[in-house]
């Protein structure tokens, strides 16, 4: 099944965080909190201005972003758990 995300809207890979602490402590999988960081999947074509046009997206398809650890909808698609997020929930793009 394909998602296509509408206005500004963006489908996000959460990607998993480490499950090791920097002492060596294995982290359970009850401890562990959401991901905060995440693949761009895909990206809808912006937000209708007043004027009519879309604003560009700042985010691309590939990108790493950072967001919110309860931010956005979960969904799942064939399987695979995804986060849509509106782009103002997005707090940066890494790299």
């Amino acid at each position: 099944m394909k998602v296509t995300p509408l206005n500004d809207r963006v489908l996000i890979k959460r990607m998993e965080e480490e499950t090791k602490s920097r002492g060596g402590i294995i982290i359970p999988d009850t401890a562990k909190e959401k991901p905060t960081k995440g693949k761009v999947v895909a990206v809808g074509p912006g937000e209708r201005q007043e004027e009519g046009d879309r604003k560009p997206m700042s985010v691309k398809v590939n990108d790493i972003v950072v967001l919110g650890k309860y931010s956005g909808t979960d969904i799942k698609v064939d399987g695979e758990e995804y986060v849509l997020v509106r782009e103002s929930e997005i707090l940066a793009i890494m790299g």
